[in-house]
């Protein structure tokens, strides 16, 4: 009976595996997500201390307690998930191309265009947001303290330029928490996700003007004071260049903010949001990116809603749409949190790690463990423990379990991968100069190392499912991708030996590819049919499979020959090697 079932087994998996691929429709990619589309959102009154008959048309505020979503995430939804029968399937909202949409949460941005350095390195800020280096004294405006977190700030507005929350610099690792944040912000963003606009700034204790009467709310929720002396404070407690401050300024969200987004479910009262969080490709893959910066603290509190109304001198109106932005990487790149102990194990294990508790348990510690390895670089100690050694992008982990990564597939993680392989040297550098290091030699060494931890993801999350994108039909008919692959060196270039076979309805004939270089790869299609055939008919569809030579599984090219109008290219699969 075992060997009956085990051969009907078999017999059905081959046939899975010769099966023909199911067609797509003939319609044009989805590019673009109808979450971009403006909602009308019921009112309410939401009055304030200034305006008791305030009304707003836009979705109440979430209040994200920092204690509840730790405990949640590390006790109540592992306990909840291990007990219930969950069904682990693909992310839902990737498209036809193997790609996602433009959204209110991702905007294709360096696998779409060719962004110049310098473009890239102010990530979310544009041009016009860049603060000047002469300030005029009393020409910012202090108006308030800066609420909870563990880093002290406040708030200026700018003339000419907007409203700012002011950073401090961590005196424990001098100009690391600026560095990062405008650095991770950067690459976050280039990635595709809405992220501030965050930049190193040097301030003069005179260009400041403090507002009377102001107050801040801590942690525990308790009001301070915010006078002459508290500034004294947040100036004293940041890193400085001679009489200089340095700090990190972030540019106010635009819109009514609405607090954090949860990695897991939708927001009830946003109309557009009808996606399970934790089901996005985007939520999904961005673990691979917290996994190259060791981004260990990508949680809820460090994301945030914000309402765009149609109408912006009505911001509390509807219609409008929700953006939904990723902030605060200042513990990329190596931050070490309260306790040096605790700093060497982020990216290796949880703040409460079962597991690993367990395993030090019945091996009384005595299996060594990557965070025994750890060691800062002389010279470089405001990069803490950040390197490539012993960094595995599968066992990775936040500082605590983050419910979109859990979910996270092979696909969705090749995804991201060749978003990170986009990422050049010069690219990198030039992010890195935008951190205004007082020593030089650190962006050259921080960029070194990020291509270090590059590679490591890329050798894992490139090799297996098909590595070619960009797939275009060129103006003279050719069809042509980039093997990303290739394009990084990820093998020798003997290792490389293209097959391009073309499959129709009529048989099935290989084709001659074209190489070029940084991974170009073309070939010309057989003109299959003539104009007497309707557009979507059996004889106008054609699946091109490209095999690159390497283990990686072949890419999938699903067209319809339209004519004289050329191969309508309508899909990519990527099918397991």
């Amino acid at each position: 009976m075992l060997r009956f079932i085990t051969s009907v087994l078999i017999t059905i998996s081959a046939l899975a595996c010769t099966a023909p691929s199911r067609p797509f429709a003939l319609r044009a990619p989805y590019t673009r997500d109808t979450d971009l589309d403006p909602v009308s959102v019921p009112c309410r009154p939401d009055p304030s201390p200034k305006d008791p008959a305030r009304v707003s048309c836009a979705p109440v505020p979430y209040v994200s307690p920092f204690i509840w979503d730790q405990l949640d995430n590390s006790t109540f939804g592992p306990v909840s998930r291990a007990l219930a029968i969950e069904v682990r399937g693909e992310a839902v909202n990737a498209n036809s191309l193997d790609e996602v949409a433009d959204s209110s949460w991702f905007q294709n941005r360096i696998g779409a265009a060719v962004p110049a350095a310098a473009e890239l390195a102010i990530g979310g800020c544009t041009p016009d947001d860049l603060l000047p280096a002469e300030v005029a004294d009393g020409a910012w405006v202090i108006d308030h303290g800066k609420d909870n977190g563990s880093t002290l700030g406040f708030r200026v507005r700018v003339p000419g330029k907007g409203v700012y929350l002011l950073k401090a610099d961590d005196l424990d690792q001098p100009e690391h928490a600026s560095a990062a944040s405008v650095m991770g912000e950067a690459i976050y963003h280039a990635a595709g996700f809405h992220t501030s606009c965050e930049q190193v700034v040097y301030v003069r204790r005179a260009q400041l003007t403090l507002t009377p009467g102001l107050a801040r709310i801590d942690n525990q929720g308790f009001r301070h004071a915010f006078d002459d002396r508290a500034l004294d404070a947040v100036l004293a407690s940041s890193a400085h260049r001679g009489e200089l401050t340095r700090m990190t300024a972030s540019k106010w969200l635009p819109g009514v903010t609405l607090g954090p987004f949860r990695y897991e479910g939708t927001r009830a009262d946003d109309p557009n949001d009808v996606i399970a969080h934790d089901d996005r490709r985007e939520l999904r893959g961005s673990k691979l990116l917290a996994v190259w910066l060791n981004h260990w603290d990508a949680r809820e509190q460090n994301s945030m809603d914000v309402w765009l109304a149609t109408d912006p001198a009505q911001v509390r109106s509807s219609p409008g749409h929700v953006r939904h932005y990723l902030i605060d990487t200042s513990d990329v790149l190596g931050q070490i949190p309260n306790r040096e102990a605790l700093g060497v194990r982020m990216g290796y294990a949880y703040y409460v790690d079962l597991g690993q508790m367990v395993a030090d348990f019945v091996t009384l510690g005595t299996v060594e463990q990557p965070w025994d390895r750890a060691a800062r670089v002389p010279g470089r100690e405001k990069f803490g423990f950040f390197s490539a050694r012993d960094l595995d992008p599968e066992t990775w982990k936040g500082s605590y379990p983050n419910p979109a990564f859990s979910r996270m597939t092979e696909r969705d993680a090749a995804w991201m991968a060749r978003i990170i392989a986009r990422f050049t040297r010069a690219e990198l550098r030039a992010i890195a100069g935008a951190a205004q290091f007082t020593d030089p030699g650190d962006a050259d060494y921080i960029t070194e190392v990020l291509l270090e931890r590059q590679r490591v993801i890329l050798d894992r999350y490139l090799t297996r499912l098909s590595p070619l994108t960009d797939v275009r039909r060129a103006a003279d008919g050719r069809i042509c991708a980039v093997d990303l692959a290739r394009a990084r060196g990820l093998f020798g270039a003997d290792r490389f030996h293209y097959r391009i076979v073309e499959d129709t309805a009529t048989g099935r004939i290989q084709l001659p590819a074209v190489q070029g270089p940084d991974g170009a790869l073309c070939f010309t299609p057989r003109p299959l049919a003539g104009d007497g055939l309707a557009a979507a008919a059996p004889g106008r569809r054609v699946v091109f499979r490209i095999h690159n030579g390497t283990a990686a599984g072949p890419l999938e090219i699903h067209a319809y020959d339209q004519g004289a109008g050329g191969m309508q290219i309508i899909g990519l699969r990527r099918p397991a090697p």
